[in-house]
């Protein structure tokens, strides 16, 4: 078995993701032949960013267990098989008829899936393709409907009386008396009939869905030990069955029994929950009680807490128009947001920016890299883990790395034009082949500042500003006079910028090397807002080398008040 990374090893003790994965081996024990890392979630609606943090948390897990070359499998549970509990906003009223069906029952209602689990299952899968993870996939509902867990539910339902006992003691509610209650099986009601005399039907582990209507809202009626046969009846449809659990497979058992069943029958070494499945009566703790009654423990836990969106302090799933994991990708690169997500522990919360901090958010990431290739750090290992994968190896980056900053100004101010981009590129010092040199980073700074508010977008003039620049002081128009008579026809980043910061000096009768003084200080700033108003008619912009760069000397000199491009 091989050791965990400790003071002396290249790791760092600090790292979260080290003593979780030292946590799941020794939750395994020695010469596992597999340890299982498990997350889970329900397709209800769109998978969002904080949802992500399950799948992530399990991967880097995973992926440091692996690093070490013990065998290892990211086990990932799809709830289809949950209750469809409420329409959300943007969809048709009439889908609330589906309302206690199976989530993989349900259509799609945009028709482009098999269902509504599909429908959310199948882009969060691609997204996290896209960021280097892989996992083995399991859905609930096919697990149920084909009897894997038959032995299990049979097994739940001859200790019904010592897991009521378990879940009884964690209860703070009254007696369920409903089909969203998560302990309840199928209402209240007490049934003095045949081997289940005395046991609260109403707490049942076992709820079947309706043969007739296909909806959970059941109420068990009878269960005979002998026969495995269990009456119900359905309030939605009036259907009265008998379901034989030896048999048929029309159900599901309860959630906090459902959940430590498959520890046990996956032999779950590790698995995170949310803050909220670790407190007191919660789906976590009452695990750790029920597990053993499968001949199991409970895996070892990690809390996570959870991840905002612009000013969004808790997301759920069920109000819609929150961030997917593909939406980030359309701004953020795949290793930046699986930093975002392994450079914190899981108990801290954050808050994913997609907006302004973005810029900032891109320079800090392109900085921890430049510190990678020197320092090993706490840090430094996060940035490591976030681009590359021991399974898929290094993920893609830029062949050549611009800033994210100068991209988006260039994106910006061009238009996207491909021609205008890539000559302002090669302005600013990077030697690119194509602008295929800078996927998948380019892509992402074009989709980002097709996002901004237009008042925060650069217009570039398309016609000189005549009214103001026949209204020039005498200063304004010596700048401008300096400024094009200098100004060559091919430009580059480090001769343009000394030359818009040196023609105030020349003003004052400096060279344009000069240390400037404080009145240079003040004409540069005059200056340069007179050379955004008569450029892009505001008080300020993109940095003014890289606007000139993306406009080219000809268009520059024309807005001036130069000779028209061409003539």
């Amino acid at each position: 078995m091989a050791r965990s990374r400790g003071k002396n090893d290249d790791g760092d003790p600090t790292d979260w993701v080290t003593r979780a994965a030292d946590a799941a081996i020794r939750q395994a024990g020695e010469g596992a032949e597999l340890i299982t890392c498990a997350s889970g979630a329900s397709p209800s609606g769109p998978v969002h960013l904080g949802n992500l943090r399950e799948f992530l948390t399990v991967h880097f897990v995973a992926e440091e267990v692996r690093r070490r070359g013990l065998p290892v499998r990211h086990l990932h549970s799809w709830d289809d098989y949950d209750r469809f509990r409420k329409v959300p906003a943007g969809v048709d009223p009439s889908w609330s008829e589906h309302i206690g069906r199976p989530l993989s029952d349900v259509p799609d209602p945009g028709g482009c899936h098999e269902s509504w689990a599909e429908h959310y299952k199948e882009p969060l899968v691609t997204s996290l393709r896209e960021m280097g993870v892989e996992m083995e996939e399991v859905s609930q509902t096919s697990m149920y409907r084909a009897g894997r867990y038959r032995e299990q539910v049979l097994h739940a339902v001859r200790h019904r009386e010592e897991l009521e006992a378990v879940l009884a003691r964690f209860r703070t509610k009254a007696p369920a008396t409903g089909a969203d209650d998560e302990d309840a099986a199928g209402g209240a009601g007490r049934e003095d009939g045949g081997a289940a005399a005395g046991f609260d039907l109403g707490r049942f582990p076992y709820k079947p869905y309706c043969r007739q209507c296909g909806r959970d809202t059941v109420t068990v009626t009878a269960y005979d030990d002998e026969t495995t046969d269990l009456s119900y009846t359905c309030s939605s449809c009036g259907f009265t069955g008998v379901t034989n659990l030896a048999t048929q497979d029309e159900g599901k058992l309860v959630w906090k029994i459902d959940w430590p069943m498959r520890w046990a029958f996956e032999q779950v070494h590790f698995e995170p929950g949310g803050d909220d499945h670790a407190t007191p009566g919660s789906s976590y703790t009452v695990g750790q009680e029920v597990a053993p009654v499968f001949g199991w423990r409970a895996p070892s836990f990690v809390a996570y807490s959870f991840v905002g969106v612009a000013g969004m302090t808790k997301m759920s799933s069920s109000r819609g128009g929150v961030p997917t994991a593909a939406d980030a990708l359309r701004i953020l690169e795949p290793p930046m947001l699986r930093w975002l997500y392994v450079r914190r522990q899981p108990r801290q919360n954050f808050t994913i920016d997609l907006g302004a901090e973005v810029v900032r958010l891109y320079d800090e990431w392109d900085a921890l890299g430049r510190k990678a290739a020197t320092k090993r750090d706490v840090a430094t290992l996060a940035w490591e883990r976030s681009v590359s994968t021991a399974a898929v190896g290094t993920l893609p980056t830029a062949p050549v790395t611009v800033p994210f900053r100068l991209l988006s100004s260039v994106a910006d101010v061009t238009a996207g034009s491909p021609d205008l981009m890539a000559r302002a590129v090669a302005g600013s010092g990077f030697a690119l082949s194509s602008l295929d040199d800078l996927e998948p980073r380019l892509s992402r700074a074009l989709a980002w500042v097709a996002d901004q508010p237009e008042e925060d977008r650069t217009t570039v003039r398309t016609e000189p500003d005549a009214a103001r620049l026949a209204a020039l002081t005498e200063d304004e128009g010596r700048w401008l006079a300096q400024l094009l008579d200098r100004m060559p026809d091919e430009l580059d980043q480090d001769g343009i910028t000394t030359l818009v910061y040196g023609v105030p000096k020349l003003g004052r009768g400096l060279g344009l090397d000069d240390p400037p003084t404080e009145e240079v200080k003040a004409d540069q700033k005059a200056f340069f807002g007179l050379l955004y108003e008569l450029l892009v008619a505001a008080e300020r912009g993109p940095r003014l080398p890289t606007l000139f760069l993306a406009l080219g000397a000809d268009r520059v000199r024309y807005l001036l008040g130069g000779t028209p491009p061409g003539a």
